[in-house]
């Protein structure tokens, strides 16, 4: 029936318009029905009931069959003959386009809200027929075809149609079903071969080393979770008590019987979430689960943005893990990466031959200190696939925040990049005004589209208005990490105790700028890594010297303006250093461990119960200094009050190796002032030396204050008393 082959594109692997010829195809009083099929013996297009209506005879090139129907019915099937035998299927090259006008337009405006919805794998019925339907971006493809088991990863037999609109390639393959594995078969702007590239919007993957993506099926899970939905909006405002616990899902707890393997999301919601909320903690904070091919990335290279990744469990574990703990009362924060991303073949890395998601420019595109490729902000397209991941999290998995990572390398464009090693922006500047855009689009959208939900800005400069609303120029977080508190503070307690006196100013200092952004207070797994020892191994002194010092930090940091985050084992002060490829040291905790986790406990109690502890963490009339300059005794004290102004908590921290019976402290009001912590508490594993559970405040003037107390401070320890 055909004058020329036209099949020879096709076998050759470079049909870059399969519609053209495949398919169904008017002619003259008839239609003609091509299909490739290489191997065949035999091929029939048939009704709905199998009845023979033509047989398709070769055509040209091996593999290409086609039949000449008088009366073609709209849902014609394929029979096909060959090693395995007769079966009988449907023609993906009879279905028309799947992705309507307004999805590519929005798309191509970088304003698609639901574009998972419309990109990836998603099993549907089209026209009576079950199947999945697959869809990507690649506009400098010449070809691309969807490749998996089910046709030999055979990149000739599944080619896909483009919209030229919005460079997205699109099909729908009937009888693939969830759990089929799939990737990308792309043919670069020169018609050369590329790596077979896992889907950008895959839902679910391989297990590693192997890096398919894998078909999700559609979700099945029932959540139980209305009450923490409707009231979580509270809980996570500037007022609320927000305490983190930070958790590597790969090394909270594994199974040594079971060669070490991880525990499952579905263990974990059994395991992890009820010892959260048993130390008292609001939230969860987890290391990225998004798919990533390396455990020791810790998931900071990520290569699935849209799946959990599958060392854990499935889609729906993963949802099950998230409902149980908000039934415990815990809400789920995720590390999210939008900064960058790993080399890897199968990745996103020169996905259709051309820098599409990376930056062109290596002095924009590439981080050489962490060998990966840096997002192209400035494409609609880049910033709508990161925007639609991050509000596939928040709403299929109703997870309450995201923590963005290393906002710094977003913002600036010289971030660790040597002199020259740098493009400017338009203005000459060193801003990233790009990223600034992105970040005030991703958060005014996220907090718009998701009630309730709270954003995290790992940020370690002095960015202006990281969280100040972005319709006053800021980034419009809800929260900033507060990395110069960390750092002074850690620098701060690791000195011997002799000579901390001389040193105030590095708590100090931090109070200048400590209500300028809503800060977060983290000592998170940066922290405990690399060769930074743990926190325990940080602390001067012998071993009794230093359990007291971290009972200290704690008991300073809880009470210090701001949200609390600590990570994984600091709760019962783990010795080692953290290893993402074993369990927390679970085996220590007893004696002066257990005691720091009973300490880890009461903080929490005692910051979500007492006002003056969270209610006004962002505003400085919530604090008020008594003394930062006991430079001989190397003592602070302050007091922390509440939304009223009423009642108020009296933090007294003795920094020093030495008692200090009988020291004096001002206090504002007349009564008794209950010792309601006191970290050298015997419950604690310390000597138990302190105020008898109390003392009476007497009409005497001290450090500006009308009335005073007369304390003993034990060495290296926090007091907080209440009136």
């Amino acid at each position: 029936m055909s004058a020329v082959d036209p099949g020879a594109a096709l076998a050759r692997g470079t049909e870059g318009d399969p519609f053209a010829v495949l398919g169904p195809h008017a002619l003259g009083s008839g239609t003609v029905v091509r299909a490739f099929v290489p191997g065949a013996q035999a091929v029939s297009v048939v009704d709905e009931a199998g009845a023979e209506l033509a047989s398709a005879e070769p055509a040209g090139s091996d593999g290409l069959f086609e039949a000449l129907v008088i009366a073609l019915p709209a849902r014609y099937r394929l029979r096909i003959t060959d090693a395995g035998g007769v079966r009988i299927v449907d023609d993906p090259y009879r279905f028309g386009p799947l992705l309507g006008e307004l999805d590519l337009w929005l798309f191509a405006e970088g304003t698609h809200l639901e574009l998972y919805r419309v990109f990836g794998a998603h099993p549907d019925t089209v026209d009576g027929v079950a199947g999945t339907r697959f869809a990507v971006w690649a506009p400098n493809a010449t070809r691309v075809s969807v490749v998996g088991d089910w046709n030999r990863w055979d990149g000739r037999i599944h080619p896909m149609r483009k919209r030229l609109e919005a460079g997205v390639w699109e099909l729908f393959i009937p009888a693939v079903a969830p759990g089929a594995r799939y990737k990308y078969e792309l043919l670069g702007p020169g018609g050369n071969l590329l790596p077979l590239h896992a889907d950008p919007f895959a839902f679910a993957a391989e297990r590693r080393p192997a890096n398919a993506s894998v078909v999700a099926p559609v979700s099945t899970h029932t959540w139980d979770d209305a009450g923490w939905m409707a009231q979580r909006g509270p809980r996570q405002r500037r007022d609320a008590p927000i305490q983190i616990y930070e958790v590597h899902l790969g090394s909270w707890k594994r199974v040594p019987e079971e060669g070490d393997r991880f525990l499952t999301y579905r263990e974990l919601a059994e395991q992890l979430v009820p010892y959260a909320a048993g130390l008292g903690f609001t939230h969860l904070e987890l290391l990225p689960i998004t798919e990533h091919p390396f455990d020791l990335s810790w998931g900071y290279q990520t290569t699935g943005w849209f799946a959990p990744t599958s060392r854990y469990g499935t889609p729906d574990d993963f949802r099950a893990f998230v409902d149980a703990a908000h039934q415990a009362g815990l809400g789920v924060i995720l590390d999210w990466v939008p900064g960058h991303f790993p080399t890897d073949a199968h990745g996103l890395a020169r996905f259709d031959g051309t820098p599409l998601y990376e930056h062109a420019d290596r002095r924009e595109g590439f981080h050489a200190e962490w060998g990966t490729f840096v997002f192209n902000l400035g494409r609609r397209e880049v910033a709508n696939f990161l925007l639609a991941s991050a509000l596939y999290w928040l709403r299929e998995f109703h997870l309450d925040g995201l923590r963005v990572d290393a906002v710094a390398s977003l913002l600036y464009r010289d971030y660790s990049r040597a002199p020259g090693a740098w493009v400017p922006n338009a203005l000459g500047g060193r801003e990233n005004l790009e990223a600034v855009a992105f970040l005030q689009h991703l958060n005014a959208t996220a907090y718009a589209e998701v009630d309730g939900i709270a954003t995290f800005a790992e940020e370690s400069t002095a960015w202006p208005g990281v969280t100040a609303l972005t319709s006053t120029g800021g980034l419009g977080f809800g929260y900033k990490w507060n990395m110069g508190w960390m750092h002074d503070t850690l620098k701060f307690m690791e000195r011997d105790p002799l000579w901390r006196g001389d040193h105030l100013n590095d708590l100090t200092f931090g109070l200048i700028y400590a209500f300028s952004e809503n800060f977060v207070l983290p000592l998170s797994h940066d922290e405990v890594v690399h060769g930074k020892r743990s926190l325990l191994g940080r602390m001067p002194g012998d071993e009794a010297a230093q359990f007291a010092n971290v009972r200290l930090l704690y008991g300073l940091m809880w009470a210090y303006p701001g949200k609390k985050l600590l990570f994984a084992g600091g709760e019962f002060a783990q010795r080692g250093e953290w290893r993402a490829q074993a369990s927390l040291d679970w085996h220590v905790v007893h004696g002066r461990h257990a005691g720091v986790q009973r300490l880890v406990i009461d903080c929490n109690r005692l910051g979500r119960t007492l006002g003056p502890l969270h209610e006004r963490d962002t505003e400085p009339s919530g604090f008020e200094w008594i003394s930062g300059d006991d430079r001989t005794n190397a003592v602070l004290s302050f007091l922390r009050w509440d939304a009223a102004h009423d009642a108020h908590v009296l933090c007294v921290c003795n920094f020093s190796g030495l008692p200090h019976d009988g020291y004096v402290v001002g206090v504002p009001h007349r009564g008794h002032y209950r010792e309601v912590l006191n970290t050298d508490s015997a419950a604690y594993g310390g000597a138990d030396r302190g105020n008898g559970g109390g003392v009476d405040a007497v009409e005497k003037t001290a450090h500006g204050q009308p009335f005073s107390v007369t304390l003993r401070l034990p060495p290296l320890s926090a007091i907080w008393l209440t009136a």
